[in-house]
């Protein structure tokens, strides 16, 4: 093959190319199609080249007559085959784990290669050896810091006793879990903890459990009557209010209560942890080997201290990886600006804007399942990302059945009241193959027919004409209701409102949001862009009421895909960043998903934003990313965006002012630092700026 074109290198995929092609001409069979080759063995062409690598290949690159001889003995049981669980590779596998970098023949990086997936932790002394199967005590720590509660208020104080089951009262007041982290006034929050559960009792939604011992359980109102189960011989507080238990038994409810608390502790023997049930370490051996026959904890001595403990699978497995790969030096937490960098690296904004339909569905994609004001999403943040947006883009992906817009959180005006579609109404675009899984996330309502008044006479009959005959245009629904043109207009606004009704084209949100002298005046004007107008809004649709429920499976599948959906948003999730969301499905459904994608590898997690408490996950390449943002050194990056837009966080926005997201206002971002603000008033410098950059700012906004 010719390695030299035109007097450069030919790169490796050419080559490999050119070698597919010659290989195809001289031995067609190599390359054919199984199903049309004749059975049997292939036949092995006699060719000279053919002959010299098969002889190479077997005789010098593998000693085939020595495997042979090994199988032989085998066979014959004098060479006995001994399988271990090795604490790292052996020295025989470290070839094929570490492929040289001209073995891939694409132009991947190096740091994506599967080359360093699995490092060689090399020993020289047995005693080295034996240290490769001890866990570090700076990931057992680090785990167990980051799988405990990290409360900054009351609900996400019940958070934490939803999650563990329960709290001690001991537990509660030395907030444990707080040493050491970087968020600011966290232990100001965590010696807050009494009064959020004061708030919390004074509510109803927590309550004390007192055991005989002496021993006060902080218990949420979801879990007491599973405590009560586990252990009845306890007493609630007096007028606690208890919700629905998950468990019908007492040796279930003490099972899942044991479940619930090795979630947040880490490595723990029994004895430590049969200590807050009021129980023996005896008492407790029977949930703990069911737990462990259903795979969900081991055993095992993993502290220094020898005695054997109990740890949850999801957590001992991500001490391995911090221990076998240090992940605290190489993941360490990056600053809120250095997030909000790379969020808008992430999404494509600024100097990296996409350009072209494909680029636009890549970008409804990643903000699917996002409700934002209708007027939002052409006036700012689609343009923010598509640098050649027309709304002739968004338009050719609705009517080729493409995506879907609707509003997923109907109106809540009484019955008999006028409601429109308004600029400001949520509105969601998400693809058309996942819609059921968004829908299923909204508010249940009933379908017109059935709302008894709820909607106009006008509505109702326009409803009923799509009920009956499907999807018709605008002029049919005209012809068929016997209605006026602005009569039918009306409805389809109302329908729109109450998350009813949507319509082939986006264009037919336009002309919901546009005043009726404006569509004629548009109508009038010159065709060079597409103007808002019910006639070119293409079918509309009834979408019918929100299901009130779905089954188990059906659900974990909606909810897995939002859970992957948002870390393709974010790269990196966690409570906070997700505050604005309005169409998701609960934080503890959401979490265990993510834990459970963690498990598999296919996420990871840990701590990656400074300042940002609770459990963090994030994609690999996303961890890569962050790196990369932290270690750039040009700092000279000015963002400006909608104070709706989905990138302004003002819950990581900084120790400035905040800025909150409506839809009147914009915000200037300066590397990552929101540094002024736009609204009705004026220009408005959040942060103290020179004059040079005080003019660049209200150049921007």
């Amino acid at each position: 093959m010719r390695r030299f074109r035109n007097g450069k290198r030919a790169p490796p995929q050419f080559q490999r190319s050119d070698a597919e092609d010659l290989l195809a001409t001289v031995f067609p069979d190599q390359l054919a199609c199984a199903e049309n080759l004749p059975g049997g063995d292939i036949p092995i062409p006699d060719h000279p080249l053919v002959e010299q690598t098969l002889y190479d290949c077997m005789h010098r690159a593998m000693d085939v007559e020595g495997l042979e001889a090994l199988l032989k003995r085998i066979e014959t049981g004098r060479t006995q085959v001994l399988c271990r669980d090795l604490a790292s590779p052996s020295p025989l596998a470290q070839e094929i784990l570490g492929a040289k970098p001209y073995a891939f023949l694409d132009d991947a990086p190096a740091e994506e290669r599967r080359t360093l997936a699995v490092q060689a932790r090399r020993y020289l002394s047995p005693e080295q050896a034996a240290d490769l199967g001890r866990l570090d005590p700076e990931a057992i720590r680090r785990v167990r810091d980051e799988a405990w509660p990290d409360a900054r208020n009351a609900d996400e104080l019940l958070d934490g006793l939803v999650l563990l089951g329960f709290m001690t009262a001991a537990e509660g007041t030395a907030a444990r879990g707080t040493e050491g982290t970087e968020a600011e006034g966290n232990a100001d929050a965590a010696g807050a903890w009494p009064a959020f559960f004061a708030t919390l009792s004074a509510e109803r939604r927590a309550t004390e459990y007192r055991l005989p011992s002496g021993e006060v359980l902080w218990v949420s109102a979801e879990r007491l009557e599973e405590v009560r189960l586990a252990l009845p011989v306890g007493t609630a507080a007096p007028g606690a209010r208890s919700l629905s238990g998950r468990s019908a038994d007492p040796d279930t409810a003490l099972r899942e209560v044991v479940r619930s608390r090795l979630e947040g502790l880490g490595p723990s023997t029994a004895a430590a942890l049969a200590r807050p049930f009021g129980l023996t370490a005896e008492e407790l051996a029977v949930p703990l080997l069911a737990l462990e026959q259903q795979g969900v904890v081991m055993r095992g001595r993993f502290t220094r201290a020898g005695d054997e403990e109990w740890c949850e699978r999801r957590l001992l497995a991500r001490i391995h990886r911090y221990t076998l790969k240090r992940l605290r030096n190489e993941i360490e937490p990056v600053s809120p600006a250095d997030y909000q960098r790379f969020l808008f690296d992430w999404q494509g904004l600024g100097d990296g804007r996409r350009e072209g339909r494909e680029a636009l569905r890549a970008v409804l994609a990643e903000l699917q399942g996002l409700t934002l004001a209708a007027s939002v999403w052409e006036r700012d943040v689609l343009p923010a990302r598509i640098a050649d947006y027309r709304p002739g883009l968004i338009d050719e992906l609705c009517a080729s059945g493409e995506i879907v817009w609707w509003r997923p959180r109907p109106s809540t005006a009484p019955e008999g009241t006028r409601v429109v579609t308004v600029a400001a109404s949520p509105i969601a675009i998400v693809p058309r193959e996942t819609f059921g899984h968004w829908r299923s996330f909204g508010e249940p309502g009933p379908a017109p027919a059935e709302n008894g008044g709820n909607v106009s006479a006008s509505a109702q009959r326009v409803s009923a004409a799509l009920a009956a005959r499907g999807a018709l245009f605008f002029i049919e629904l005209v012809q068929h209701t016997g209605l006026l043109r602005v009569q039918v207009e009306d409805a389809l606004g109302e329908l729109v409102a109450r998350g009813l009704v949507t319509a082939d084209a986006f264009n037919g949100l336009r002309a919901l949001l546009t005043p009726q002298r404006h569509r004629q005046h548009f109508a009038n004007r010159s065709r060079r862009r597409p103007f808002a107008s019910f006639d070119a809004a293409g079918r509309w649709t009834l979408l019918g009421a929100v299901p009130a429920q779905a089954d188990a499976v059906t659900r974990q599948a909606a909810v897995e895909h939002a859970a992957r959906v948002l870390l393709r948003r974010y790269g990196v999730v966690t409570r906070a960043v997700l505050a604005r969301e309005m169409l998701l499905p609960s934080w503890r459904e959401l979490l265990e998903t993510w834990r459970r994608l963690e498990a598999r590898g296919e996420i990871r997690g840990g701590r990656f934003v400074a300042a940002l408490g609770g459990e963090q996950f994030a994609l690999t390449e996303a961890v890569e990313s962050l790196r990369r943002v932290r270690r750039d050194d040009n700092r000279a990056q000015w963002v400006t965006i909608s104070a709706a837009d989905p990138l302004h966080l003002p819950a990581i926005a900084g120790p400035g002012k905040r800025v909150p997201a409506v839809n009147s206002q914009r915000v200037v971002y300066r590397d990552g630092v929101l540094v002024a603000a736009r609204s009705a008033a004026g220009v408005e410098c959040l942060v103290p700026l020179a004059e040079t950059d005080r003019r660049r700012a209200a150049a921007a906004l």
